[in-house]
C-alpha cells in the first residue's frame, strides 16, 4: 500500500513540477487546426465514398 501512495504523490509532483502546459493561445490555436484538418479529412473520405459508391452502382447496372 506504501509503494501505491508513493505513486500517486510523485505522479502529483511531477504534474506540478515537470509538466510544461500551454499557453491558452496555444491551445486555442492547436484546436482549431485539430478541428479544420478532421474536416478536411471527412470531406475528403466523404468524397472517396461517394464516388465509390457511384461507381460500383454503375457497374453493377451495366451487367
Amino acid at each position: 500500500m506504501n509503494k501505491v501512495i508513493t505513486f500517486f504523490k510523485e505522479a502529483y509532483d511531477e504534474l506540478l513540477t515537470k509538466v510544461t502546459w500551454p499557453k491558452y493561445s496555444e491551445l486555442q490555436n492547436s484546436s482549431i487546426l485539430v478541428l479544420v484538418a478532421s474536416l478536411i479529412f471527412a470531406m475528403l473520405i466523404g468524397v472517396f465514398d461517394y464516388s465509390f459508391q457511384n461507381g460500383m452502382d454503375w457497374f453493377y447496372n451495366a451487367f
